[in-house]
C-alpha cells in the first residue's frame, strides 16, 4: 500500500483505501501510532507538558489509533467475555463500525460487570469486567498514556510495562545480593487492597490523560448480582489501563527512598506491580526510617501497607518474591518457591482428577502446556532438581490414573506398557501413538528445559525512545534464539 494512500484526514476519519478489516495494513498503522508515542515520550522526558498533552489528543482522536484498540480487545483472551450489555464484537463488520464509534463527546461508559476469581489464600478476588466499548475506549488512551508511563516509571520497576518481566526483576534481586558486601536485611512489602483503595482525587490530579474520559471510568460503579454500587475509590481489576495507572500510581517510590539515604546505607528498591521489596544494610534503617518512608507515599496516594504480611527479613532466612525464593547460603541461590510447587502441582492433580476417563492424548494436551509454561517461567535461575522433581510427582500422579482405569482388569506390566510405551526410549512417561502408530505424543518433560541464566534489561531502557531500537532488536533475537519465550507471572 503506498504511503499517500494511507494519509490520515484531520478530522479522524478513516481513509478510502479502507473498505473491511480485512484489508487493513496493521504493519503501516503501527508505524504510524508509534510516530505519535515516540513524540509523546520526548515532549514529556523534556517537560514539554503542553505539547505531550496535545499529541495525547491528536493520538486518542486518530482513526488508526482507534484501529488498533479495537484490534486489541478483540483478539486478546477476554474478547469472547462480555460486559453487561452482552455484545461481543466478532465479525470485521462491527470491528469497523465499533472503531468509528470510539468518540470522546457522546461516550458514556456502563457500569461494569462485577465476576470473582480465586485466590491462592482460598478467598476471592474482585474483577470488574467492562463492556467491549469500554475496553476499546481504555485501550485507546492507554496508547497516549503508556509513553508517559515509561518516561515517570523508576528504573528498577518491571511489572506491566512493555519489554520488561519477572525475569528482569528476579535479575534485579540477584544483582542486589549476590555479593559479599551486598545488604542483607530485606522489607517484604505488601500494600493492602491496592487496585480497590487509590484515591480517585489523587489520580484525576496526577494521571497525565484526559481528566473527563478518566473520572467517568472511576465513577461508573459495578453490578453484582443485579444491583448497582457506586465506585468511590480504587481502579477496577479488569480494566486495560488499571495496571498502567496503578504504576503511575506507585512511580516515584524508588527515588522517593533512594534519595534520602547515602550510598553507603546501600538501599536498593525493586518494584513489580503491586509487590516491591526494599534491601539495606541495617534491619534498624529498614524499621525506623524507610517503613516510615513508604508509609508517607503510599498515604498520599490513600493506599496503606499491610501490618501482617510486611516483614523484614535477613538474607540468611531467605524471602519469596514473585513466586521465587531468594536465599544467600555460602553464595545466592534463587529457586522456585515451594509455595508455587506446591501450588502447580495441586493445579496438575486436579485436571488429572477431573479427566479420569479422558482419552490419553485429550489429558495429554491439557497437561503439556501447563508443565511447559511453568518450566519456562523459572528456566532462569536454579531448578533442575525442582523441575526432576515435578517430572517425579506427574508420573506418580498418571501412574495412579491409568492404574485407576483397569484397576480390576489388567495388570502392571499391560498398563505400564499401553500408557508408557517402552521406558527406556520414553523414559516412563505417559505416551500415546496417533494415526496407525505413526506419530507419538508423550507428557513433556520439564527437565528437558535447559537452565539459561536471563539478561536483565537496561535499567533506564525506554521502548519508546528511538535510541534504543537497535537494542530492543538485539534482545529479540537473542531471545529468539534461546528458543524459549520469557513468560510474565501472574
Amino acid at each position: 500500500m503506498e504511503k499517500s494512500q494511507m494519509t490520515e484526514t484531520n478530522s479522524g476519519a478513516p481513509p478510502a483505501c479502507f473498505k473491511n478489516w480485512d484489508s487493513v495494513d496493521w504493519s503501516e498503522i503501527e508505524k504510524h501510532v508509534r510516530r505519535l508515542q515516540v513524540r509523546i515520550a520526548k515532549a514529556t522526558k523534556e517537560g514539554r507538558t503542553s505539547k505531550a498533552k496535545s499529541l495525547q489528543w491528536l493520538l486518542t482522536h486518530s482513526y488508526f489509533a482507534k484501529l488498533l484498540a479495537v484490534k486489541r480487545v478483540t483478539e486478546n483472551k477476554g474478547c469472547k467475555t462480555p460486559g453487561v450489555d452482552s455484545v461481543v464484537w466478532s465479525t470485521g463488520k462491527q470491528k469497523m463500525q465499533a472503531a468509528l464509534s470510539l468518540k470522546r463527546r457522546s461516550y458514556h461508559p456502563k457500569p461494569l460487570r462485577r465476576v470473582y476469581i480465586p485466590k491462592k489464600n482460598g478467598k476471592k478476588r474482585p474483577l470488574g469486567i467492562p463492556t467491549l466499548l469500554c475496553r476499546a475506549q481504555q485501550a485507546l488512551h492507554l496508547l497516549g498514556l503508556d509513553p508517559i508511563a515509561e518516561v515517570l516509571a523508576d528504573g528498577n520497576s518491571y511489572g506491566f510495562r512493555p519489554k520488561r518481566s519477572c525475569a528482569d526483576a528476579i535479575d534485579q534481586c540477584f544483582l542486589n545480593h549476590c555479593r559479599k558486601f551486598s545488604p542483607e536485611f530485606v522489607l517484604e512489602g505488601d500494600i493492602k487492597s491496592c487496585f480497590d483503595k487509590i484515591s480517585h482525587r489523587w489520580l484525576l490530579e496526577n494521571i497525565p490523560m484526559d481528566r473527563n474520559i478518566l473520572e467517568k471510568w472511576l465513577k461508573c460503579g459495578f453490578i453484582d448480582k443485579k444491583t448497582f454500587y457506586p465506585s468511590d475509590e480504587g481502579t477496577p481489576q479488569g480494566g486495560i489501563i488499571s495496571p498502567t495507572l496503578l504504576n503511575l500510581t506507585l512511580s516515584g517510590l524508588e527515588r522517593r527512598v533512594r534519595s534520602a539515604f547515602r550510598l553507603r546505607d546501600k538501599v536498593n528498591v525493586v518494584v513489580y506491580a503491586d509487590d516491591f521489596i526494599i534491601s539495606c544494610a541495617s534491619e534498624r534503617t529498614l524499621h525506623e526510617k524507610i517503613k516510615p518512608i513508604v508509609a508517607e507515599f503510599l498515604s498520599e496516594r490513600g493506599l496503606t501497607l499491610s501490618e501482617e504480611k510486611t516483614t523484614i527479613t535477613h538474607i540468611s532466612k531467605g524471602f519469596d518474591f514473585l513466586g521465587f525464593t531468594i536465599k544467600k547460603y555460602k553464595k545466592l541461590i534463587i529457586k522456585p518457591s515451594k509455595k508455587s510447587i506446591k501450588s502447580f502441582l495441586g493445579k496438575i492433580r486436579e485436571v488429572i482428577k477431573k479427566n479420569k476417563t479422558a482419552k490419553t492424548e485429550n489429558l495429554i494436551h491439557l497437561l503439556n502446556p501447563m508443565i511447559r509454561g511453568w518450566a519456562n517461567y523459572f528456566r532462569h535461575v536454579c531448578s533442575k532438581k525442582v523441575f526432576a522433581y515435578i517430572d517425579h510427582c506427574i508420573f506418580k500422579a498418571l501412574w495412579n490414573w491409568a492404574k485407576r482405569r483397569h484397576s480390576s482388569e489388567k495388570g502392571k506390566d499391560w498398563i505400564w506398557k499401553k500408557y508408557f510405551l517402552d521406558p527406556k526410549v520414553n523414559r516412563g512417561t505417559l505416551s500415546v501413538r496417533l494415526g496407525n502408530e505413526q506419530k507419538l505424543i508423550s507428557i513433556f518433560q520439564a527437565a528437558s528445559i535447559p537452565i539459561r541464566r536471563h539478561t536483565k534489561i537496561k535499567t533506564d531502557a525506554n521502548p519508546y525512545d528511538p535510541s534504543y531500537d537497535e537494542y530492543f532488536s538485539k534482545r529479540k533475537i537473542s531471545s529468539k534464539c534461546a528458543g524459549v519465550p520469557t513468560f510474565q507471572f501472574g
